[in-house]
């Protein structure tokens, strides 16, 4: 049996443009979805006459559909490749996007946005597998920070550039164009990326074998020392940053719609700073025998320190806190590559995505229960501060004891 050649050692920038421009441009169309709701929640309110639950609801249905197709997603990475698996994702992602734009009732658009949700499951961990496959040795953390990258440039399109859009042409006119986006990604991917990972370049496991490896993976001490405090994080920060910021903004703050435009920029932008910061600094730390877990242990400091701010909320520290908690809340990243050096290439895609499974899972019940908490005060002209301080408050809560249940325990490897 002949088998199949691979370049032993690409560029760099081969990488970039073969691989994660394709994958990154995916992962770029994730977060613009993931978080314009932040940004059409004004018209969406106004229009289906949503409470706050029922906002929340309604834009969680996309986490929802995303964490539930974690574990099948990373059984097919793993075994059709990325390739492959994301060109049909971002398919079934423009097709919800196309009935988000020509729904009708509050239904219909939950179910859209699940569609959408679950065309993009794939978006991070589809982009970590072929990082996986063709990164150079100690370089995912690298180059896993400048797929993130694309993903702060999603936030900041949903952002400024969003509701200058929305104002022009509405909302569902939006949403039909980014359909058609979606779709050309999804035609990019087939095309531009090399094979590499996908069924037939290495022995086939049976299902039974791949889902062992689950158990495997669920029952290893070091995942589950390190993926509470990434889950909570990234968790509580998809949550936050893609719906709430903007009611927090408005309400707490007191700031108009286009003040509240321009900080979801500045927050992406401080996302993008953040992501690509780490990925390079901890490829220079790994030089003195430090991993990713070092790294990610300062910026969860930094990123609890933000969230103790912003239920204090100080005059004047408003923007300061709001950068900060963008910069540092999705740096449990960091964990990722740690995570699939611990399990190997070979179990690297479903490695991952059982920590997304439990990442997006928290992601939504933060996002519905954020919105929960709040309608137990009135919302006659917007919540209260109160209202934002306590439902920020048990996120605190479970970030304090998710991080002391890390760093507490023995390192079962290397950090």
């Amino acid at each position: 049996m002949t088998s199949v050649s691979q370049p032993a050692a690409p560029s760099l920038g081969r990488i970039m443009l073969m691989v994660l421009v394709p994958f990154g441009s995916g992962y770029f169309l994730s977060y613009l979805f993931r978080a314009v709701n932040a940004v059409v929640a004004p018209d969406l309110v106004k229009e289906i006459e949503l409470s706050a639950s029922g906002l929340g609801l309604l834009t969680a249905a996309y986490l929802f559909a995303f964490a539930a197709f974690q574990l099948p997603l990373g059984i097919l990475l793993d075994r059709f490749g990325p390739r492959r698996v994301q060109t049909c994702l971002l398919l079934t992602a423009a097709t919800g996007a196309l009935l988000f734009g020509i729904a009708e009732s509050e239904i219909a658009l939950i179910a859209a946005r699940a569609m959408i949700g679950l065309g993009f499951a794939g978006g991070l961990m589809a982009s970590f597998k072929a990082v996986a496959l063709w990164a150079p040795p100690g370089r995912m953390p690298l180059l896993n920070s400048w797929v993130m990258a694309f993903g702060g440039i999603g936030v900041m399109a949903a952002s400024t550039p969003a509701d200058m859009a929305v104002q022009e042409f509405g909302w569902r006119a939006v949403f039909v164009a980014m359909a058609c986006a979606t779709a050309l990604v999804a035609l990019m991917i087939w095309v531009v990326v090399p094979r590499r990972g996908e069924a037939g370049d290495a022995p086939r496991e049976s299902l039974g074998q791949q889902l062992r490896a689950l158990r495997t993976i669920y029952s290893d001490a070091e995942f589950w020392r390190v993926v509470p405090i990434i889950t909570v994080m990234c968790g509580a920060h998809v949550a936050i940053q893609t719906l709430w910021a903007g009611p927090w903004l408005a309400d707490v703050a007191d700031l108009d719609r286009d003040a509240v435009a321009l900080t979801l920029t500045l927050m992406a932008a401080a996302f993008t700073v953040g992501v690509l910061g780490s990925g390079a600094l901890a490829d220079w730390v790994r030089r003195f025998g430090y991993g990713p877990l070092s790294v990610m242990s300062v910026m969860t400091v930094l990123f609890l320190i933000s969230v103790v701010g912003l239920i204090l909320a100080p005059e004047g520290w408003t923007t300061p806190l709001w950068l900060l908690f963008a910069m540092t809340g999705q740096l449990g990243i960091l964990g990722y590559p740690h995570i699939a050096e611990h399990f190997g290439t070979a179990l690297a895609g479903r490695a991952g995505t059982a920590v997304n499974l439990l990442v997006f899972g928290a992601a939504f019940a933060i996002q519905y229960g954020f919105g929960a908490v709040l309608d137990h005060w009135p919302s006659d002209d917007g919540y209260p501060p109160e209202a934002y301080a306590t439902a920020l408050g048990i996120v605190l809560g479970m970030l304090v004891v998710t991080f002391l249940w890390m760093v507490l325990q023995k390192p079962k490897v290397r950090v």
